[in-house]
Parts: C-alpha cells; sequence; structure tokens
C-alpha cells in the first residue's frame, strides 16, 4: 500500500468513527441520560455498578468502573462511587472457566455480588456475547436494572436489558470508540447529579 493509500486509510477510519459518533449524538443522547440517571438512583438507594464484557470491552469496563470508583475529571471531587468490573480478577476466571465453563462465569458473579438496587453493564460489540447474555439475564431474574452498551441490532441481549445504547455499527472498533464515549458522558453526567444531590441536601 502507497504512503497515500495509508494516508487515505487513515482518514477514512477517522471519517467513519466521527459518523458513527455523530449518529449515536443524534439518536442515543436520550438513552445517555436514561443510563446515567439509573446509575445514580441505584448510588442514591444504596446500591453498586457490576460491569462486565469481553476482550475489549473487558477493558471498557475496568475503565469506566476505575472512574465511578475514583473520578472521570481531575477538578472534580467527590467520594467514591462503589463499581466492580467482573473481569478483573483472573484467579476466578480461570476456576470457573476449567470447573464450569467461561460462558458462565459473568452470571456466576452476579448471582453471588447482585442485590436487586443494583445494576449491570453488560458490553459487548455484537450483542451475542454469551457470557455477557448469561449475566444479562442472571441480573434480570435478580430485580437488578439491566443496560446494555451494544453493537449491530444488540441482539440477544438488548432482548435482556431494561436501557439499551445500541451502535449503528458492525464495526469492532468503530463501536468500542462509541462506547467509551457515550461511557463518558454517562459518568459525567453521574458525577454532576451526584454533585448536585449531594449540595442540595
Amino acid at each position: 500500500m502507497a504512503d497515500a493509500d495509508l494516508l487515505r486509510h487513515v482518514r477514512e477510519l477517522f471519517e467513519r468513527s466521527i459518523d458513527v459518533k455523530k449518529a449515536v449524538a443524534m439518536n442515543g443522547a436520550g438513552t445517555i441520560v436514561e443510563i446515567a440517571c439509573a446509575l445514580v438512583t441505584s448510588l442514591r438507594s444504596g446500591g453498586k455498578i457490576l460491569l462486565c464484557g469481553n476482550g475489549g470491552s473487558a477493558a471498557d469496563a475496568q475503565h469506566l468502573a476505575a472512574e465511578l470508583l475514583v473520578r472521570l475529571r481531575p477538578h472534580i471531587d467527590r467520594e467514591a462511587l462503589p463499581a466492580l468490573s467482573l473481569a478483573s480478577d483472573i484467579s476466578s476466571i480461570t476456576a470457573c472457566a476449567n470447573d464450569y465453563t467461561y460462558d458462565g462465569f459473568f452470571e456466576r458473579m452476579v448471582n453471588a455480588l447482585g442485590h436487586p438496587n443494583d445494576v449491570l453493564i453488560g458490553i459487548t460489540t455484537t450483542g451475542r456475547s454469551p457470557s455477557v447474555v448469561r449475566a444479562l439475564r442472571a441480573a434480570r431474574a435478580r430485580k437488578m436494572t439491566t443496560i446494555g452498551l451494544l453493537g449491530g441490532d444488540g441482539m440477544p441481549s438488548l432482548d435482556a436489558c431494561d436501557i439499551a445504547l445500541v451502535v449503528p455499527s458492525t464495526e469492532t472498533g468503530r463501536i468500542q470508540e462509541s462506547h467509551i464515549t457515550a461511557g463518558h458522558a454517562v459518568l459525567e453526567l453521574v458525577e454532576d447529579l451526584w454533585l448536585k444531590n449531594a449540595t442540595a441536601s
């Protein structure tokens, strides 16, 4: 591939990412607000946020959990908010994969750690990840609020979600880029709403 072709490829990649994010901003802003409000409602009720995903989505789950536990913006000083990425414990992951199946790992963690005031955020770029689908179904059975950051047509995860942001793309990279942008938007709203409530009280 010639240098000019490489440059064009990179620019087209960025343009596709921009186009997908514009579509999410246009059609998904209301969903992002709804997700943020659901998280704040859970946190105010003494609940916690569980997150799960595989591969790059596992990294996104850890990323977003860290920003709840610590903070997102350096100029915002607030208390820690309870959040846990279910993909962080390699001993439990490998034990479950060895003794049972990997597909049931997140489901098992939800059954052990989830309570009715809690939220599960399942992240899957296809909507078809068996481990995430099973976790969302388990969370729903436990009366938790289920939230999906999805891609493609979102199915079958979409059916197990109370609220879902479905990125209108089938490109894994473009979906993940939109997921983390949407995640940051959600957490900025959470921080703002949390601090507003603290000030009001």
